[in-house]
């Protein structure tokens, strides 16, 4: 009998990764489909990290290694968190893992009861309530839009507080809006937590170094809630690293000690190889960064140029990671060939069938009248699917 257990049946698939690959389906039959649904940036893994799995792999780093990340890795954290964010951490209150979703995951299900309750702001990243619904907890969704750049204030968070209230997930640089809270808005979100000592932050900051405002502000720099926020980051977006699968959670010792316990009884310790290489993205001068953030900041601002000029997107200006997350109702309604555009999710699989790109609709993130696209591809690929859309949409009568 085949009879998957209720908690798989009950979780959605990711659409991010159906969207992609649908986009490889029409790729394999030749079309010629630009991707803006991957979330990933598009440049290689810089040369001294490679060079320093590398040197891992020839010293013989193939045994099994630490649950919580090898000594110097965590040393290497704590450095980055004090150099970068002038955070105190200490070894011990951090534990690596398989990426960050593998860190959310492990937070979520080390603190979370059944039925207790997790502060979702929307839009949000696709997997934040279904890794609530695996800890059995319930996600409370506050809805934002573009008028409110895409954040929640605290009067809404005050209200959304119940005395079953546990965690607040915050995710800033956003995805998939590209948001970023300010120093004062993140302070007025920690004055509201402070009231409500059972309740903790976690704080998704994976998109900290595709910041294009200035200076990355984390909500664990202040005091009154400091001992709550659990922080996680990794080296996936800031380091192109996405396939090493190199995350971590930081934390109050309490916490990191259960992520400890479960991480040894399901996945224990993370590659050894990819630990070294990501020793060395930690303790370095953040240049192969820096031309990162260039490149995206170049192509944030030709997107929103680009968008702002079709009709019927209406757009923010992104501060951070590499998304641009257009409102997109004007569309609904609309028809081509006898199919009518009802929701994003019509829209986006038009634009795949018609324009031959791929987005991902904004009912993914909890916020159905937005549809997102990533900038993370080359300039000449953007151009080309700008054009592509504008053609497309003028077709939708």
């Amino acid at each position: 009998m085949e009879k998957v257990s209720a908690r798989i049946a009950a979780l959605e698939e990711s659409q991010t990764i159906a969207m992609s690959q649908k986009s490889r389906e029409l790729a394999s039959q030749g079309i010629d489909v630009i991707n803006l649904s991957v979330g990933e940036p598009d440049f290689f893994t810089p040369d001294f990290v490679k060079a320093a799995a590398k040197k891992a792999i020839d010293e013989n780093y193939s045994f099994y290694t630490p649950v919580p990340g090898y000594k110097d890795l965590q040393e290497a954290i704590c450095g980055k968190l004090k150099r970068e964010n002038n955070l105190d951490f200490t070894p011990d209150q951090i534990v690596v893992s398989g990426g960050a979703k593998h860190s959310l995951s492990n937070v979520l299900m080390c603190v979370v009861d059944k039925g207790d309750e997790v502060i979702v702001p929307a839009p949000y990243w696709v997997s934040y309530v279904e890794l609530v619904k695996l800890a059995e907890g319930k996600s409370i969704v506050i809805e934002t839009g573009i008028d409110s750049d895409f954040k929640i204030t605290p009067k809404q968070l005050e209200a959304a507080i119940t005395p079953k209230t546990r965690v607040l997930m915050l995710c800033s640089p956003s995805n998939p809006s590209g948001s970023i809270y300010s120093h004062d808005e993140l302070k007025a979100i920690a004055d509201i937590v402070a009231k409500h000592p059972n309740i903790l932050v976690l704080s998704d900051e994976i998109y900290e170094h595709i910041n294009f405002t200035g200076k990355h502000e984390s909500i664990a720099q202040f005091e009154n809630i400091r001992e709550r926020v659990i922080i996680i980051n990794g080296v996936s977006k800031g380091y192109a690293m996405t396939g090493w699968r190199i995350g971590f959670s930081a934390s109050a010792k309490w916490i990191a000690k259960a992520c400890n316990k479960l991480q040894g009884q399901q996945t224990s310790g993370v590659c050894s190889i990819a630990q070294k290489a990501a020793v060395a993205a930690f303790n370095s001068d953040g240049s192969t960064v820096k031309e990162m953030q260039v490149a995206f900041k170049r192509r944030r601002d030709f997107m929103v140029d680009a968008f702002s000029k079709i009709k019927g997107f209406r757009l923010n200006m992104p501060g951070g990671a590499f998304y641009i997350y257009p409102e997109i109702s004007y569309f609904f309604g609309k028809q081509y060939n006898g199919q009518t555009i009802k929701n994003a999710d019509d829209l986006a699989m038009f634009l795949l069938n018609v324009a031959h790109v791929a987005a991902v609709p904004g009912s993914a993130f909890g916020t159905p009248n937005y549809i997102r696209f990533s900038y993370a591809t080359a300039d000449e690929k953007l151009k080309q699917a700008a054009e592509r859309i504008a053609k497309a949409v003028e077709l939708l009568k």
